[in-house]
């Protein structure tokens, strides 16, 4: 019996030179495929204030982050699961350059008004099923330790917010590509924190496609959920 895989088409942007001799941002895009059983799928930060089954049935792993609420699932099978594993002491970060968003979040990114910072969430949203098969954690060490052991070779993140959790929470893109670890950001299902009002002042999809193409530019691929579904 023929074993379930992915076919990813990886997008990145590369700065090259064209005909005229000058440089511009070109998209690249690289076919992959991967062994649903050596793909992991981190769902960031989706809370109870805010493709997965068809991606499990496949045989893919499935690690459910909602930060800062462990404590809601201390007793859950996919987090004992988690806290029992032998940990994996990651690498010395690799260096990697670290440009400056191409939107001003200095606000927080609310674009429905004045909003005071507070703690909102308790847990998962909980249309999000978590099979006992899965994995919870928010910790990039424990992240990381899982993939080792499990000998993931591709590693998607999805959920919020792009500019924010999805690049820098410990288990996320930035951390993940200094540890050496193959990750991509599925792009349509994402979305970011960004006020129009602020710098360079585009939409709210716009400035979320503005951070998507960050990503491709300087941290990790991206692909499209389609791709996660896909009975190819």
């Amino acid at each position: 019996m023929t074993k379930p895989v992915f076919h990813f088409n990886l997008r990145t942007q590369e700065l090259v030179v064209d005909d005229r001799g000058y440089r511009r941002w070109e998209v690249v895009t690289t076919e992959k495929v991967v062994p649903a059983a050596k793909t992991a799928l981190i769902i960031c930060d989706m809370w109870d204030n805010h493709y997965i089954r068809a991606a499990r049935s496949k045989g893919a792993r499935i690690i459910h982050s909602p930060s800062e609420t462990m404590d809601f699932y201390a007793e859950h099978p996919a987090r004992k699961r988690m806290l029992s594993l032998p940990r994996v002491e990651p690498p010395p970060d690799l260096p990697h350059d670290d440009p400056p968003l191409p939107v001003d979040d200095s606000d927080g990114g609310s674009d429905t008004g004045e909003a005071t910072p507070y703690k909102a969430w308790t847990r998962q949203h909980p249309d999000i099923e978590i099979a006992d098969e899965d994995a919870i954690s928010d910790d990039g060490r424990e992240v990381y330790s899982l993939l080792r052991r499990e000998d993931i070779e591709q590693v998607l993140i999805m959920g919020v917010h792009t500019g924010m959790c999805i690049l820098n929470r410990s288990f996320a893109i930035k951390q993940m590509v200094r540890w050496g670890v193959n990750i991509a950001l599925v792009r349509d299902l994402t979305d970011a924190l960004y006020n129009p009002e602020r710098p360079p002042y585009v939409s709210h999809d716009e400035g979320t496609a503005l951070i998507i193409a960050y990503i491709e530019k300087f941290w990790c691929p991206t692909v499209h959920s389609e791709e996660v579904i896909s009975e190819r």
